[in-house]
């Protein structure tokens, strides 16, 4: 069974989203980075391997997506509170991505999403499971 993730993503500019990023408050492993590619740390099994467009084509023959004009993932990520969601999302729009989704307030998950510079749609989550409707 599998114990660690690592989501692989297209950039245009490897220097300008991992500013994007580091504003975000994420790091990355010095070890895993070069000019073509870094891994960005989400937490000790999550990591997001931000490859240059060029550098991540050498990994399939099907042409890379352009995330600006269609949806090919949207990645989530709960957060500890209402407060850190908002907090996220703001630091995201701040540094200069958009928002792609309103906030969205189900009482027992509330939560809102942006895009990244190279248009990769993330959703931002905080989930009350004390709250979580029962099914009777």
């Amino acid at each position: 069974m599998a114990t660690k993730i690592f989501v692989n993503l297209p950039v245009k500019d490897l220097n300008k989203t991992v500013k994007f990023f580091s504003a975000l408050g994420f790091s990355f492993n010095a070890q895993f980075t070069d000019e073509n590619a870094t891994c960005m740390i989400v937490d000790d099994n999550i990591f997001v391997m931000l490859l240059v467009e060029k550098y991540f084509q050498t990994f399939t023959k099907k042409p890379v997506a352009d995330a600006t004009k269609g949806t090919e993932v949207i990645l989530s990520l709960s957060a500890e509170s209402r407060q850190r969601v908002d907090e996220m999302v703001d630091k995201a729009v701040a540094a200069g991505g958009t928002v792609s989704s309103e906030p969205q307030d189900m009482g027992w998950m509330y939560q809102r999403g942006f895009a990244d510079l190279d248009g990769h749609l993330w959703e931002v989550a905080f989930l009350d499971e004390t709250a979580f409707p029962t099914q009777e």
